[in-house]
């Protein structure tokens, strides 16, 4: 595991991260542990809030990598801008007290609840997914008399290099308004008719842990093609172009990933050149980044449990989570590597495969891991967990999630307690005809 942000071995010979021990912090808070590095955290942060608003844009943290109360309190000093994908997710930034002048509302199908909730909250920019949505904000935005800014998601037909589950620029695509077909088209169109509805800029993600930049530029000449289409049928301007989030980290040997002053460069340079060569107003361009801010800053600590050798098969070593704390593995195939964070400096001598806890034989977190042979009660440190951990960790087997610290200079800050038991059974009801006597 590579050591990251401000990773060390202490004096202990133990692994610490901002400042504590995370023996201390097993003892603490227990395991499993979701360990986030605030000063690496805040670090991602300013790069991408640096290498764009130099050129007037802007970063948009893509809260659904992870989102806490305490993680948009941190996005809002950084200065970035937020968004949301659900009700929930604005719900936290709402109770957050996350300005509302800087929230992008995203999702494929947004109830008119969460719609209502956002019109009422003063949400910055609708990003619209369908025609249908189309129709039900200028309807619901109607009848609260405001006029609701829009962006409109294209699906651009660029297929990058990445996990199909996590590919969205392909016209096949849950996502957006195709561009080839002439839907995005019809889209811009409908929404230049709408009296509620006002069209502010063009939107598209092409996916997620893509290590190519050309597909991000390739991203823009269409999207800027669209716009000036739209400016030539109907004097339209585009103010607003937004590329999405997608760019790759480091998570296990292989991986090399494009800085983000190199992304901001090609995507700055890119629109810029297109807009001058198309002879359209050069819009502002937007960013969407989640996972290369939260993932490299989030670590995961877990104590070893059981040691099984299979004689000239595999040893396995189980682990008090899994699955529950990371399905990434589980339905991504997703690689990631890790340390012994009570003997970090030890000889790594074995190859062990570290299993979850969870009743499924795929609950695997870590295929052939090189480590000092584990022995029941060393702590694994697994890094780069920061991204789609937390945020899509379940209750399988009624396991409750694990807590989150926030770790800076040596401070130790719960920022996420641990389920207990009696939150599994919180919203569980027995009907009447199944209560005991005694109940």
């Amino acid at each position: 595991m590579r050591f990251t942000g401000t990773m060390k071995v202490n004096a202990k010979g133990n692994l610490e991260i901002g400042g504590c021990d995370t023996v201390d912090l097993a003892q603490n808070f227990g395991t499993p542990l979701y360990i986030m590095d605030e000063a690496y955290f805040r670090a991602n942060c300013r790069a991408y809030y640096g290498a764009f608003n130099k050129h007037g844009a802007d970063a948009v943290y893509a809260g659904k990598s992870l989102l806490t109360l305490s993680i948009c309190r941190i996005v809002d000093e950084e200065g970035l801008s937020l968004d949301v994908v659900s009700g929930g997710e604005l719900y936290t930034a709402i109770q957050s007290g996350f300005p509302m002048s800087r929230v992008y509302f995203h999702g494929n199908n947004k109830s008119a609840d969460e719609i209502r909730m956002a019109l009422a909250a003063g949400v910055h920019r609708f990003v619209m997914d369908s025609f249908d949505e189309i129709d039900l904000l200028d309807t619901l935005a109607q009848e609260v008399r405001l006029i609701a800014n829009v962006l409109l998601r294209l699906t651009p037909g660029i297929e990058a290099h990445t996990h199909e589950y996590v590919r969205t620029g392909q016209i096949d695509s849950k996502f957006g308004f195709v561009v080839p077909n002439g839907q995005a088209r019809d889209a811009v169109n409908t929404v230049l008719s709408r009296e509620n509805l006002q069209l502010r800029g063009l939107h598209c993600h092409i996916g997620s842990q893509i290590f190519e930049l050309k597909p991000f530029g390739d991203a823009a000449e269409i999207l800027l093609s669209i716009a000036r289409q739209a400016r030539d049928e109907n004097g339209w301007v585009c103010e607003e172009l937004n590329l999405g989030g997608g760019l790759g980290i480091h998570y296990a040997e292989g991986d090399d990933p494009p800085s983000i002053a190199d992304l901001a460069g090609t995507v700055i340079r890119t629109v810029q050149d297109t807009a001058a060569r198309f002879s359209v107003p050069a819009p502002k361009v937007l960013v969407e980044p989640g996972r290369s801010i939260s993932g490299p800053a989030g670590t995961t600590l877990y104590t070893v449990g059981s040691v099984k050798t299979i004689p000239d098969v595999r040893t396995y070593v189980a682990v008090d989570g899994g699955m529950g704390d990371n399905p990434r593995p589980a339905l991504y195939g997703s690689v990631y590597e890790a340390c012994l964070a009570n003997r970090p400096l030890e000889e790594r001598t074995a190859k062990v495969s570290i299993a979850g806890r969870y009743c499924e034989s795929g609950d695997m977190l870590i295929w052939d891991a090189k480590l000092p042979l584990p022995r029941v009660g060393d702590l694994l440190a697994v890094g780069v967990t920061g991204a789609y951990n937390y945020a899509m960790a379940m209750n399988y087997n009624r396991f409750p999630r694990p807590a989150m610290v926030l770790v800076r200079d040596g401070e130790a800050e719960l920022i996420v307690r641990r389920e207990s038991y009696a939150d599994l059974i919180r919203n569980d009801v027995i009907p009447g005809r199944l209560r005991k006597q005694h109940d």
